[in-house]
């Protein structure tokens, strides 16, 4: 009998993203779909930004101000036909029976082109009409399922303002504004990569300041990575790994975008020059690019900029999506002063703060081998040709009421899809709660897990296992408890 290895039967989280025509967001966009069997996908919408605009088409010229390159524009690095999402969906149709050997929960390539959409993508910051894309968002921010939408803003905000200024629109001159702007706001929860137009200044935040707002801005994963990554991780970006587990792999890999390529987003984009390789920053400004990044070796990573928006979604045992001080691969955040739920990573972003980014990095080269594995699972059509991740459930559940003083047992059941041999590896996640003793003998599926004696009531103890098999390739699955005391 066929084994699947099905990391979670648990309910997923629901999202929509907006993206832009950058590099990094059809990398990243080919990431998530990878991830697709982990979350439920509401949208996919193309979404403009100060980087990225089409125009409307009728010859009407706009005006970019404060920018290298001011000058009236009838679109900005906008490709006639631009279509990089259905590129990366019409890839992914190429697998999906490969796909779904792995993992039945891989939705259809049908599936996904029903959900994709045109957003308000005229100019920068337009919200002066609904389109398909934020009309899209709307409907789901008002759909009755219950729990959050976690809209993902890799691009600027406007289609995302245009959605909930339809909301306000419908009802905010009625008797029900109030418990819908309440019920929305709980509803939504936004993560962005900076705001890259100025709807979320000038409507979100002042008309909806009751929705959690997650930034993630920063060096990691973007086009500065060589600047945080760890110096262990380095051959992750480099040429031999790209091109033996991405580049090389499938469909989906050939379209991920890597220095030197040939490929440009927009033919004579003055900002683009990554399709280029053997030159220096000087030849490559005197042939008239803007360089802002140091230019690499053909077949080397360039940028994923907007996957930290995605990475705690994407492994739901570690449970980042349900707070932002939780932590996960996409790093912990800390409150801001912009809003009442506002968040941003600790470390500040670009430079805002100390530039410790090690809540990210850290989970590198794990977010790496498991992208591979899933590469290879896209050229695979039978589940014994590749590893899987191992299978893990906490047998006495993942929140648990617990008492000061108190020794609590904790199980993993453990099993995995591959045959192989699976260890453990348990600590206290110190920074996301209070400090706990964990008693573990190493490759221990149980831990007693000691409740300081003082512990204040409300406190929390953050505690999670890791299980990782033994494969030539291995990989790791996740679980957090979290214990409060009552």
């Amino acid at each position: 009998m066929t084994r699947i290895a099905t990391r979670s039967r648990a309910a997923r989280p629901r999202t929509i993203v907006t993206a832009d025509p950058e590099l990094d967001d059809l990398n990243s966009m080919i990431r998530f779909l990878l991830y697709s069997n982990d979350v439920e996908i509401e949208g996919l919408v193309y979404a403009s930004s100060r980087y990225h605009w089409r125009g409307d088409g009728e010859g009407a010229e706009y005006f970019l101000p404060d920018r290298e390159y001011d000058r009236p524009q009838t679109s900005w690095r906008w490709a006639p036909g631009e279509r990089f999402i259905d590129d990366a969906v019409d890839a992914y149709a190429q697998v999906h029976e490969n796909l779904v050997v792995h993992d039945p929960r891989y939705p259809s390539p049908d599936t996904l082109r029903s959900v994709v959409r045109m957003g308000n993508v005229d100019f920068e910051g337009d919200t002066s009409t609904e389109s398909p894309g934020s009309q899209l968002i709307t409907d789901v921010l008002l759909d009755d399922r219950p729990g959050p939408v976690h809209l993902q803003m890799w691009a600027g905000p406007a289609t995302v303002a245009r959605a909930l200024m339809s909301i306000e629109e419908r009802y905010g001159e009625t008797a029900e504004w109030e418990r819908v702007r309440a019920e929305v706001s709980a509803k939504a929860i936004i993560t962005k990569f900076a705001s890259q137009d100025s709807t979320y200044d000038d409507y979100i935040l002042p008309v909806w300041p009751d929705i959690r707002v997650i930034e993630t801005a920063m060096s990691a994963w973007g086009y500065l990575t060589r600047k945080t990554i760890e110096p262990t991780d380095r051959h992750l970006l480099g040429a031999e790994w790209m091109r033996a587990n991405v580049t090389g792999v499938g469909p989906l890999g050939a379209l991920y975008r890597v220095w030197g390529d040939g490929r440009q987003m927009v033919p004579g984009d003055v900002a683009d020059y990554f399709h280029l390789s053997g030159h220096s920053s000087d030849e490559l400004r005197a042939m008239g690019y803007r360089v802002w990044v140091e230019p690499q070796p053909a077949g080397e990573w360039i940028s994923e900029g907007d996957t930290t928006n995605m990475l705690n979604l994407i492994v739901p045992g570690l449970r980042g999506h349900e707070h932002p001080t939780f932590g996960g691969w996409g790093g912990r955040s800390r409150r801001t002063g912009v809003g009442p739920d506002t968040w941003e990573p600790l470390g500040g972003f670009f430079g805002s703060g100390d530039g410790d980014e090690s809540s990210v990095t850290g989970w590198f080269a794990h977010a790496q081998a498991d992208f591979a594995a899933r590469l290879r699972w896209s050229v695979t059509p039978s589940f014994g040709g590749v590893n899987h991740h191992p299978m893990l459930r906490i047998e006495q559940g993942l929140d648990l009421a617990v008492s000061a003083g108190q020794r609590v047992e904790l199980t993993a059941q453990v099993d995995d899809p591959d045959g192989d041999a699976v260890s453990c590896q348990w600590w206290c996640d110190a920074e996301a709660g209070e400090t706990a003793v964990v008693d573990v003998q190493a490759n221990a599926t149980a831990v007693v897990v000691r409740v300081p004696a003082d512990a204040a009531p409300g406190a929390t103890i953050h505690v999670i296992v890791a299980a990782t098999d033994d494969a030539p390739e291995p990989l790791s699955a996740w679980q957090r408890v979290v214990l409060t005391v009552r």
